[in-house]
C-alpha cells in the first residue's frame, strides 16, 4: 500500500507541475501578443490557459484527498474546488464579454 501512495505522490506532482508549466506556457504566449500591440487576444490567451491550470491543480487536489481522506482535507478540498470553480467561471464570463 505504501508503494501505491508513493506512486500517487508522484502522479499528483505531475498533474501539478503540468498545471505550473501550463501557467508558464500561457503567461509566455501572452507576453508575445503584448509585445506585438495586441492586449485583447493576450488577455483572451492568458485567461483560457489559467482557466485549464485550475483544472490541472483542482485534479491534483481530488487525487491527493482520494488518496489521504480524513474530514479535513475533505472540507479543505470542498472549500478549494469552490473557489477555483468561481473563479473559472467569472474569467470565462469576463473572457466571452471581452470579445
Amino acid at each position: 500500500m505504501t508503494e501505491i501512495k508513493f506512486y500517487l505522490d508522484i502522479i499528483i506532482g505531475l498533474i501539478s507541475a503540468i498545471g505550473i508549466l501550463v501557467i508558464l506556457w500561457g503567461v509566455i504566449t501572452a507576453l508575445v501578443k503584448v509585445i506585438q500591440q495586441n492586449i485583447p487576444e493576450a488577455r483572451q490567451i492568458l485567461g483560457n490557459y489559467l482557466i485549464l491550470c485550475l483544472e490541472f491543480f483542482i485534479a491534483a487536489d481530488i487525487i491527493r484527498t482520494v488518496t489521504y481522506p480524513n474530514w479535513q482535507d475533505v472540507g479543505i478540498l470542498a472549500s478549494i474546488v469552490a473557489i477555483r470553480t468561481v473563479l473559472s467561471y467569472f474569467l470565462s464570463l469576463e473572457l466571452r464579454h471581452k470579445d
